[in-house]
């Protein structure tokens, strides 16, 4: 029966990166900016002109969105949590991102439309992380701590593993040791309880490493950012390379982030934006 399947189904393994795949392309990432947030400060009027209530400010339970005093509007990426309430009252300004292309080497990075950045730090930024990641070769192996998730980033790690995704055909295997782990991906908001072992895992881990924040909790600690229980994402206690956004990121973005951190991507290719 399972012979009989698989000659019927073939080969299901993605070819991405090495080739396009259309189901890449087309996956949802985190709500974006549309027409670079220009051209609002007539349609959103004052406060008082418009009540409390449709304030874009306000539209965000994480505080993702930001009026600035241009009359434009930023967001970031990095605290959506895929709600869909800004792309459902304000369609004409709130988007989808599409594609795979959803982490950034800086924090800043997940700010749309994005904010001014030297393409010479970008550069340097390249350049120092691939120095540090030569040494790994082709054979990389990565260990996950889950600092207070709430399991759904989980799901996406677990499907690396499965015949469509295969993150092992790119070099890459899980380890259940830090001391042989040379990527360090974190999922979770960062709990408080959470904290040393975090930073007892990265000690453990041999040099050079990199820090994967998995997700928008681990990223600015989502819902629950800066409460008595949780920090505001990991970067408060471990140096991230490679900032994921989504809640939770797809498999493709996961796959992005790894090859990102590992040199073998440019920073934040460019992605589609839809309605």
């Amino acid at each position: 029966m399972w012979v009989l399947r698989g000659l019927r189904n073939g080969v299901v393994t993605t070819r991405w990166p090495a080739k396009p795949d259309p189901y890449a392309d087309e996956w949802r990432g985190p709500a974006t900016v549309l027409d670079g947030g220009r051209g609002t400060a007539g349609e959103r009027g004052t406060a008082g002109e418009r009540g409390t209530a449709d304030r874009l400010d306000q539209l965000c339970p994480t505080g993702a969105i930001d009026q600035r005093e241009d009359g434009g509007v930023t967001l970031d990426q990095g605290k959506c949590i895929c709600c869909g309430r800004c792309v459902t009252a304000r369609p004409e300004l709130f988007g989808w991102a599409r594609g795979p292309a959803s982490g950034a080497l800086t924090r800043g990075g997940l700010v749309v439309p994005e904010i001014a950045e030297t393409d010479e730090d970008l550069a340097q930024m390249r350049a120092s992380l691939r120095g540090r990641t030569r040494a790994l070769g082709r054979s990389v192996h990565l260990r996950h701590v889950d600092a207070g998730s709430d399991g759904s980033e989980e799901w996406e790690l677990q499907a690396l593993l499965n015949p469509v995704y295969d993150v092992h055909r790119l070099g890459v295997f899980f380890t259940a040791s830090p001391r042989h782990a040379d990527v360090l991906i974190v999922t979770g908001a960062g709990t408080r309880g959470m904290a040393e072992p975090l930073r007892l895992t990265y000690q453990g881990m041999p040099d050079p490493k990199i820090v994967i924040a998995a997700g928008t909790d681990a990223v600015s600690g989502g819902l629950l950012a800066d409460s008595y229980a949780t920090r505001g994402g990991i970067g408060e206690i471990l140096p991230v390379d490679v900032w994921v956004p989504g809640s939770p990121p797809s498999p493709f973005s996961l796959l992005h982030a790894l090859l990102l951190g590992l040199g073998r991507l440019p920073d934040r290719q460019s992605a589609e934006v839809t309605p």
